[in-house]
């Protein structure tokens, strides 16, 4: 379903009758790699983590941190979304953020997401027919909803038709490409390519540096405190990371009430290097902290934080994120990437250098082409990444 599209919701979800298991350029393939085993393992983590009703979200212990990260993720879309924007959300997981992008007055939406059981939320979260919902209006948006590893497949060999996306975010995830090289860069050359000229890369991951940190002040290869847990194995027992292998560096995460899975250490130089390769530049960088205490001085933002209750909502509700969450929040960052348009930069220097004056034959088609309708919902992929339809 593409954007400005009016067509009735998803009712049915079934998998393919035939999945034959390829690789992202469509060979077939009968095994799986460890890179592969461990994005299976996290996509069933995920898809095995049942909704919540809102008393059992509510008795969560880290109910103010799940609340605090959504603020961080609603402040981003604030201020980088616009609207009628096409926006692509990879790990978009069971549709958490559909609300935000809601209020964003977005146009357009695909969600990617590695967890068939998390897509099939997502569906039914879009839709509005899961029993734990509050009753709320249609989304205003069309969208196309898509069960693939975004780390291994050429995501623009599907998207042709949904491309160029205005912005592209990645909340809590992207870290899981840093397996290995092959993964991480499939990851940025996936969102460059998808990304129109001008585009914007928003995000938030594990802060390398903290973790790092607090790995060399523990006594030995496990921190945390009664909300988390960080352990890395004995490969690491001289806590050393040598420069030349940033890819592949394995630690376990366990976060109560949301995580317990493998998790990659992504060195934030070599990531913002990396991107710019695929001509991602760095527009800002924050660790969570520094977000919290920057934003949450703007008016705006403050009101927001009210509405949410991370901090308690200064009236009735006295509760408030407790120092073990913030120590948690610690462990993030939030980032935001700008898609280059070198051809246009190449065009400026030949000007300046040669003085040239060919803008006036130039001809830039930007336009973002929508063609026909395709149902919302769903194209598949296998586990090992092709396009089932």
């Amino acid at each position: 379903m593409k954007r400005g599209y009016d067509e009735s919701t998803s009712t049915s979800f079934g998998p393919p009758h035939s999945r034959p298991r390829f690789n992202s350029f469509g060979d077939s393939h009968y095994g799986e790699d460890e890179s592969s085993r461990n994005a299976r393992k996290v996509a069933d983590h995920y898809s095995a983590r049942s909704n919540q009703t809102l008393e059992e979200r509510e008795a969560s212990p880290i109910i103010h941190l799940k609340k605090l990260n959504n603020w961080i993720k609603s402040v981003l879309i604030q201020l980088y979304a616009r609207a009628g924007d096409a926006v692509l959300d990879l790990a978009c997981g069971k549709g958490g953020d559909l609300i935000k992008w809601d209020k964003a007055r977005i146009g357009y939406y695909v969600g990617i997401d590695i967890a068939e059981g998390s897509i099939k939320d997502c569906r039914t979260r879009y839709n509005g027919d899961a029993d734990l919902q509050q009753r709320r209006k249609k989304f205003s948006f069309p969208a196309r909803l898509i069960c693939a590893d975004c780390y291994d497949a050429r995501l623009d060999q599907y998207l042709y038709d949904d491309a160029p996306f205005d912005i592209c975010s990645c909340q809590f995830a992207l870290h899981y490409s840093w397996s290995n090289e092959a993964r991480a860069r499939q990851a940025l050359a996936n969102i460059s390519a998808l990304l129109r000229p001008g585009g914007t890369f928003i995000g938030t991951m594990p802060d390398a540096n903290v973790i790092i940190k607090r790995l060399r002040e523990a006594e030995g290869l496990e921190f945390g405190n009664s909300v988390y847990w960080v352990s890395f194995d004995e490969d690491y027992s001289d806590k050393k990371f040598p420069s030349s292998r940033p890819f592949g560096i394995k630690y376990k995460f366990h976060l109560e009430d949301a995580v317990d899975c493998p998790e990659w250490i992504v060195p934030f130089h070599v990531f913002k290097a990396l991107a710019e390769e695929y001509d991602l530049e760095l527009v800002m960088t924050k660790n969570f902290h520094e977000f919290v205490n920057e934003y949450l001085g703007k008016p705006e933002f403050t009101e927001l934080m009210r509405r949410l209750g991370a901090l308690g909502d200064g009236r009735h509700d006295h509760s408030t994120l407790s120092k073990d969450e913030w120590d948690v929040a610690y462990l993030y960052l939030a980032y935001v990437l700008r898609r280059e348009d070198n051809h246009l930069q190449n065009v400026g220097r030949e000007m300046r250098t040669k003085e040239k004056h060919i803008l006036k034959r130039m001809t830039l088609n930007l336009s973002k082409h929508r063609h026909e309708h395709m149902p919302l919902y769903f194209n598949i992929f296998t586990s090992a990444s092709c396009l089932v339809v």
